[in-house]
């Protein structure tokens, strides 16, 4: 009855309805930061998830912060520091010896330690590593040597194999009498002789199958087994094209080096989310904590290449300096034009973006993508074509004649920028993506420069050659 009692308070505790009690459990911990003593701050701290403690971090200031991390860096939670957010994670770090950072990360699967050390500089990751036992080192070296942001550096190198003549019976008394195994796993893989891997099972087969029964009879041939340069984002296609809770990492050999889980795919795709969502905002990897010289100087570069970008667009405006002034109305309707065809341009930027990272728009369509887009410009052209061009004729009617061409001006106009708003939105994230270019970074700011020129140059051409 104990064992169920304790087990209810850990449910409770992580229970997503009991946010409003997390939230009184912040407000008292920032109380105890600023006003308690050590002791009333260890026992609160008693209460959090290491989630939940991770979350505090990034929202405390530094000087709360600083307390806190002397609080908890005795003892210190494997579980937090691989939760905490990167620049956290670092300041935690930072405070402690080289030998203490050893100390934790021994405790962790290999691929949690590979990602503590990656951001390390490279003199401090080889001081810490020195003071990390020999196997636990070895293995995490082998993450260490593959590029970043690949299968390799990902994976958790303790793998749980059996050779393809052994016994269900075996496996069960192998993984209940050996003591040096995973803490959680899902999936054995079965392995020849040169320990690549023929098969996976799921410890509810081998569970559910007779004791004599071999375990290359009932393990899954069809299994995903992905090369350890592969990149993460790219694994993490796989894992939800073919519902994978477990992939194996192999070599060029084709041995097995390791696995990667659902666990650790659900990182990546958070990570490759928030970085594409920061890149199409131009902002880099700018967090909450960072100071102001250090936003500033994030978002300055990209702010310049739009103010050169505005610059151009304005420059294509000056051409037409003579035409504006004999027709005040141009000034006022102008903006209309190009505003719409960055929206557009926008839109067809956002879905590009997200097939090109999803696979879903490859050489094989990428026509049929752009002529799509082109017949997509061309309908909604149209239709905001005949909406503004009757608007601007009730709105300046002082002639009819007059107001009927510049109805036709902006009407004509809003064609032609819709058109190439669509075809810009997908050309050019599919030329910077095949040219090696994040087309998430770069994409928005030259889209919204073509429908800006475009749109300018359409707009007061026809005008100058219409109404003067």
């Amino acid at each position: 009855m104990a064992d169920i009692q304790d087990s209810t308070e850990v449910i409770h505790r992580i229970d997503p309805d009991t946010k409003g009690d997390n939230s009184v459990r912040f407000d008292e911990l920032v109380r105890l930061l600023e006003h308690g003593s050590d002791e009333e701050l260890h026992l609160h701290l008693e209460g959090f998830h290491h989630s939940d403690l991770a979350d505090a971090f990034g929202l405390l200031d530094r000087s709360l912060r600083k307390r806190l991390i002397e609080s908890v860096k005795e003892g210190l939670d494997p579980d937090l520091l691989f939760e905490l957010e990167d620049h956290l994670r670092k300041e935690l770090t930072d405070s402690l010896t080289p030998e203490e950072v050893a100390e934790v990360i021994t405790e962790m699967d290999s691929d949690e330690a590979v990602q503590v050390l990656e951001d390390m500089e490279e003199g401090e990751r080889a001081e810490v590593l020195s003071s990390v036992p020999k196997e636990e080192r070895e293995d995490i070296e082998v993450g260490l040597a593959f590029p970043e942001d690949s299968a390799g550096r990902r994976m958790q190198t303790d793998v749980v194999s059996v050779g393809t003549n052994w016994t269900v019976g075996q496996t069960i008394d192998y993984l209940r009498e050996e003591s040096d195994l995973p803490e959680e796993f899902l999936d054995l893989f079965v392995v020849d002789e040169e320990a690549r891997p023929v098969g996976i099972i799921s410890l509810s087969r081998i569970l559910r199958s007779p004791r004599n029964t071999l375990m290359r009879e009932i393990s899954d041939e069809t299994q995903v087994l992905v090369p350890a340069d592969t990149l993460q984002e790219e694994v993490a296609l796989l894992f939800e094209k073919y519902d994978l809770t477990t992939a194996g990492v192999v070599d060029q050999s084709g041995k097995l080096l390791g696995m990667i889980t659902v666990d650790d795919v659900m990182e990546v795709a958070r990570e490759e989310f928030e970085e594409d969502v920061l890149r199409l905002g131009g902002v880099g990897e700018e967090t909450m904590d960072d100071g102001v010289l250090q936003s500033s100087a994030k978002r300055f570069t990209w702010l310049l290449v739009n103010l050169i970008t505005a610059a151009l667009a304005s420059l294509v405006i000056s051409l037409f300096d003579a035409t504006i002034e004999q027709m005040v109305a141009l000034a006022v309707l102008m903006p209309i034009v190009a505003s719409m065809g960055g929206n557009a341009g926008t839109q067809t930027l956002t879905i590009t973006v997200r097939a090109l990272a999803t696979k879903e728009l490859t050489s094989y369509n990428t026509m049929r993508a752009i002529r799509k887009e082109l017949l997509v410009g061309v309908l909604n052209g149209v239709l905001f074509a005949i909406i503004s061009g009757v608007s601007t004729v009730f709105l300046f009617g002082q002639g009819v004649e007059s107001s009927l061409l510049l109805g036709g001006v902006i009407a004509g106009a809003m064609v032609i920028n819709m058109i190439i708003a669509g075809l810009s939105g997908v050309i050019l994230p599919v030329l910077l993506n095949r040219w090696g270019l994040d087309p998430a970074l770069a994409s928005g700011v030259f889209v919204t420069t073509v429908t800006d020129v475009v749109g300018f140059f359409a707009f007061l051409g026809l005008a100058s050659l219409v109404l003067l």
